[in-house]
């Protein structure tokens, strides 16, 4: 029975000395993985805002390339595109091309300059020439 009343106390013992070490590290893991938590967001957010750059760049290029007018084909960017993006329509031949470009701010000035460019066959075109 003395053995019995020996181990628990030992192992009481063993419980009581580990439960300030576990609190110190939860203090040390928890900002650690607080800050990846919102490095993931912050990702994730990013990553949104340049697929929205892409389609919004192919919603232009495409109403550029069915003769819309120039402010329509900006209206037509603009609403597909993140908040605050800049959008340039231009021709080059043949060819209409759009660009798209967000600035997706970050913490500590680490934000990320996005841009997508999309060009297209203008429609009038097609068919030109062939023989």
């Amino acid at each position: 029975m003395a053995g019995r009343e020996r181990r628990r106390s030992g192992r009481g013992a063993a419980l009581r000395g580990d439960g300030g070490f576990v609190t110190a590290e939860a203090a040390m893991a928890l900002p650690v993985l607080v800050l990846f938590a919102m490095a993931l967001v912050w990702a994730l957010l990013a990553a949104c805002s340049q697929i929205q750059c892409v389609d919004a760049a192919r919603t232009g290029a495409r109403a550029a390339a069915r003769q819309d007018s120039p402010g329509a084909v900006e209206a037509a960017a603009r609403r597909a595109a993140p908040d605050g993006a800049k959008v340039s329509v231009g021709r080059e031949g043949d060819f209409v091309r759009v660009v798209v470009s967000a600035h997706v701010p970050g913490p500590d000035g680490l934000g990320l300059d996005l841009s997508h460019e999309a060009v297209a066959l203008a429609e009038e075109t097609v068919g030109v020439g062939s023989g």
